[in-house]
């Protein structure tokens, strides 16, 4: 495997292909969930062929994008079959990557550790403290698309969505789980206060 040259080719293609209006399923967004599933894959154990799979994984999660929006796991998938011969990936390293990718694809369906890593680091930050950063610029980009309206909407599909997330490994739950919970309370306020 040449992760190195499969690392540059798509990161290439991410910056120079991807629509403008995607604020959150930015560039900056690939390589977050990269560093993530890094830290993840660090603290759950995983080394050596199975990191540098999460890892090609976790920077093609979302190339998909860069064709269309919707189903774009299995345009990503597309990519991955194209391209990851070319650098030396043999077809069961390639179907474990698609396995990763298509887990990612809300609600999650991870059905392996590998899969619940890339699950979990896809959605990092609603256990951080840049939750509402990066929050505020998937709004705009929801908002572009017409698949919401105003602030109001935005902080119901957050609560909605917030409710119903789980961390699957040990890890991020350790790591998110108490300030994920803390924003979800901030939400529930907010989204009382518009019935006042």
């Amino acid at each position: 495997m040449e992760f190195e040259k499969a690392r540059k080719y798509i990161l290439d293609r991410i910056e120079k292909e991807l629509p403008s209006f995607l604020y959150y399923h930015s560039y900056t967004h690939v390589l977050d969930v990269y560093d993530s599933a890094q830290t993840l894959a660090a603290l759950e154990g995983f080394t050596g062929e199975d990191l540098t799979l999460l890892k090609t994984a976790a920077l093609f999660h979302d190339a998909g994008f860069i064709i269309r929006l919707f189903d774009h796991e299995i345009v990503g998938c597309g990519i991955v079959r194209d391209t990851l011969p070319e650098f030396g990936y043999n077809q069961s390293q390639i179907d474990k990557i698609c396995g990763m990718i298509m887990a990612t694809k809300i609600p999650q369906t991870p059905h392996n550790k590998l899969e619940e890593i890339i699950c979990d680091a896809d959605l990092d930050y609603l256990g951080r403290d840049d939750f509402n950063k990066i929050g505020n610029s998937l709004f705009r980009e929801l908002k572009h698309q017409g698949l919401i309206n105003n602030e109001e909407d935005w902080n119901n599909l957050q609560l909605k969505f917030l409710s119903k997330h789980q961390y699957f490994t040990k890890s991020a739950k350790a790591l998110r789980q108490a300030t994920k919970e803390a924003h979800l309370l901030e939400i529930k306020k907010i989204v009382e206060s518009y019935k006042h």
